[in-house]
């Protein structure tokens, strides 16, 4: 009978059938049968198998049923769900940031933003790019990294500043600048310019966000609804809009996409358009190149003799072949894949960057000079240390533009150092670790040990964790643990002679968010050495955004020292 409805399916007629009783009705099937009439037992089902999902969605019918039809749906696919629901996230998150940007008269009748008795901290709805509109004097309609201006210092000097942000990061708040005045200037619905620019900067990044949610949604594989946890982060209503950095994070996801697609010369110009954003997708290239160090037997591999050979170019066009072949090459064993994309990110970095530098050479450096002569930020554990124990830090009492030497040093001292320990876990685990798990642990160590962890860094890990550690209810505690890390900073800034908070009060929740993600790093590593507890490796799965390293075996890795061997080879020796 299957067989009989399918064939009559692939004629492309409608097939009948009369349920099983001889003269009963025949009835018509509202479209073509698909070729294979069972569901699909390898899709991930939460809200049968994970005890949360199962409990939320009572609200909507509950758990899918046992003999449903799943991934048969014509409009509501699990991707537009997604997307939907990142839609009411992201609504929520301007809202939050809304009462920033009303408007208000001042007495002579002209209008501003009601920022007054410091509404953007008991509303809580503080977002960077307000300000910035004027401190980077984009509503002069100014060039980014060609302007300059005279600020005063808190010790009573002067000094001279530019835009303090990367290329691809000040290039975007210039083109929304360029939007809202053009906006201003037509026949339009009107108001400040601040408030055009900030919906536009907010338009932009709701975009970026969309991008970062879908590619995660791909990257999942099978396990497509772990990307929900990206969708409805609690910290995406907090801190999508607070700054920048939803661009960095569509880089860095659709960058992790081409490389799982094994188009690493693509995922290469993703990151490095991410690290000219921000400086985070470039530190996914160390667990990119791990991985494939372990993975690479190092045999010699024979040349492409029937390709061109570099003594045959004699055009451009020739040229390009060659350069094409050798990339096809290249990206067919795991180290030259990984030594494309590195290449491919160094390229695109410095293709962004150098026109800049070269035409505004002391406007680039602004962004590297102020990370150079900043002090610890208010969210670092260097900061935490001296909020509860009076610690003047490394270099005592700084000036203004005095350079923390010694914290710089050890920031960078101790980041290398969980990278060399991450790294030993990548090569002697029993099994090699999937690259998700790899780049949560890097990304985390490089926040937890650097001098600044602004607020909004924390959509960093959001991706990354939810296909690193895709455990629902401990996912949901990090996140609205750091999310909730926004109020008491809020009332701190506030400050106590407006019945603020003591800095205590927030210093202490960054000590909570430090230790939830301490412990998203302790599970990913248990998983890493214990496989067969990862949700994601189950039914056969090895690594789904591994890439060219995704089912491939194991090499016993003569040439590493024996301390630096996978266990396993250990145990064949």
């Amino acid at each position: 009978m299957d067989q009989q409805l399918m064939n009559e399916a692939g004629a492309g007629s409608a097939p009948k059938f009369n349920g099983g009783q001889s003269g009963g009705t025949n009835y018509t099937a509202p479209a073509p049968l698909a070729p294979d009439l069972r569901s699909a037992d390898g899709r991930d089902r939460p809200s049968r198998n994970d005890s949360l999902t199962a409990q939320l969605c009572t609200v909507v019918g509950g758990p899918v049923g046992d003999h449903a039809l799943i991934g048969r749906v014509r409009f509501w696919t699990p991707m537009r769900v997604l997307l939907a629901v990142a839609l009411i996230f992201l609504a929520l998150g301007w809202t939050a940031k809304a009462p920033c940007i009303q408007q208000t008269t001042t007495s002579e009748g002209s209008l501003t933003l009601d920022w007054t008795d410091g509404r953007q901290y008991i509303a809580m709805c503080y977002s960077d790019t307000v300000p910035l509109f004027g401190a980077e004097r984009l509503n002069e309609g100014a060039f980014p990294y060609k302007k300059s201006w005279t600020e005063q210092t808190p010790d009573g000097g002067t000094e001279t500043r530019y835009m303090e942000y990367p290329v691809l990061s000040g290039l975007y708040q210039y083109v929304a600048m360029e939007v809202a005045k053009t906006w201003d200037a037509l026949p339009l619905p009107g108001a400040l310019q601040v408030v055009i620019y900030f919906n536009v900067v907010a338009f932009g990044l709701a975009l970026a966000w969309l991008v970062t949610v879908w590619a995660s949604a791909k990257l999942a594989g099978r396990r497509i609804w772990d990307a929900a946890m990206v969708a409805c982060s609690p910290l995406v209503i907090v801190h999508a809009f607070t700054n920048f950095d939803a661009l960095a994070t569509a880089c860095a996801a659709t960058g992790l996409l081409a490389w799982a697609r094994r188009r690493p010369l693509l995922a290469g110009v993703l990151l490095g358009l991410g690290g000219a954003a921000k400086l985070y997708p470039l530190l996914l290239l160390g667990p990119i190149v791990v991985l494939c160090l372990r993975a690479d037997p190092l045999h010699r591999v024979p040349s492409a003799q029937a390709g061109l050979r570099a003594r045959d170019i004699d055009n451009l066009d020739t040229a390009l072949a060659w350069v094409r072949d050798r990339m096809q090459l290249l990206s067919a064993r795991p180290l030259g894949a990984a030594a494309v994309t590195v290449t491919g990110a160094a390229a695109t970095w410095l293709a962004v960057n150098v026109p800049i530098a070269l035409l505004y050479p002391t406007g680039w450096r602004e962004f590297f000079r102020l990370n150079t002569t900043r002090h610890a930020d208010p969210d670092s554990i260097y900061n935490v240390i001296t909020s509860f124990t009076g610690w003047l830090g490394f270099d005592g009492d700084l000036a203004h533009n005095q350079q923390p030497s010694i914290l710089n040093v050890v920031s960078l001292l101790v980041f290398v150092l969980a990278c060399l320990v991450i790294g030993y876990i990548a090569l002697t685990a029993p099994r090699r670790p999937r690259l998700a798990q790899l780049c949560f642990l890097v990304v985390a160590a490089f926040l937890l040990t650097n001098k600044v962890w602004s607020p909004q860094y924390s959509l960093w890990l959001v991706p990354i964790a939810a296909l690193a550690l895709p455990h629902r209810r401990i996912l949901l505690a990090w996140m609205a643990v750091d999310a909730l890390v926004w109020v008491p900073r809020m009332f701190y800034y506030l400050g106590l002679d407006r019945k603020g908070l003591p800095e205590q009060w927030f210093t202490g929740t960054v000590v909570l968010r430090d230790l939830a993600v301490l412990g998203l790093c302790v599970l990913i590593i248990r998983q890493i050495y214990r496989p067969d507890e990862d949700l994601v490796r189950r039914d056969f799965i090895d690594d789904p955004v591994g890439g060219i390293v995704d089912r491939t075996p194991d090499p016993l890795l003569p040439w590493l020292p024996e301390a630096l061997r996978p266990r396993v080879a250990l145990a064949r020796t």
